[in-house]
C-alpha cells in the first residue's frame, strides 16, 4: 500500500484504527462484487478502498453504517416461559419413556423368575427325561 494513500484517508478519517477497519469493509464489499468508484490500475481491493476513501468518491457514513450492521448480533428474544413448557414437555416425554422401559425390564425379570421357579418345582428325573 502506497504510504501516500494511507496518509490522504488520515486526512479525510483521522483515526487510524477506524480507517483500517473501514477500508477492511469496503475491501469485502468490492470482493463480493461491488461497483467500483475508481479505476483499479492492477492494484489489490485494500488499495483500492483506500484510493476510493482518500478520493473521497464514496460515503463514509454509508460504509460506516454498513460495517455497524455487519458487526451487530441479534440474541433470540425468546419468552423464558415458552422455554419453560418446552423443557417440562421433554422431561415428562423421557420420565414416560423411562418408566415405559422400567416396566418391560421388570414384566421381562418377573416372567424370567417365575419360569425358574416353575422348574424349581419339576424333579430332575422328569427333566431329564429319565
Amino acid at each position: 500500500m502506497a504510504r501516500v494513500t494511507v496518509e490522504d484517508c488520515v486526512e479525510r478519517i483521522p483515526n487510524r484504527f477506524e480507517l483500517v477497519i473501514m477500508a477492511a469493509q469496503r475491501s469485502r464489499e468490492l470482493s463480493v462484487g461491488s461497483e467500483l468508484t475508481v479505476e483499479r490500475d492492477n492494484d489489490k481491493n485494500p488499495v483500492v478502498a483506500l484510493r476510493e476513501i482518500a478520493d473521497e468518491t464514496i460515503e463514509t457514513s454509508e460504509l460506516e453504517e454498513e460495517l455497524i450492521l455487519g458487526l451487530q448480533h441479534h440474541g433470540d428474544t425468546d419468552d423464558p416461559e415458552e422455554e419453560a413448557e418446552e423443557l417440562l414437555a421433554i422431561e415428562e416425554a423421557l420420565t414416560a419413556s423411562v418408566e415405559a422401559e422400567l416396566s418391560a425390564l421388570a414384566e421381562e425379570a418377573d416372567a424370567k423368575t417365575q419360569a425358574e421357579v416353575m422348574f424349581e418345582d419339576v424333579p430332575e428325573k422328569e427333566l431329564k427325561g429319565d
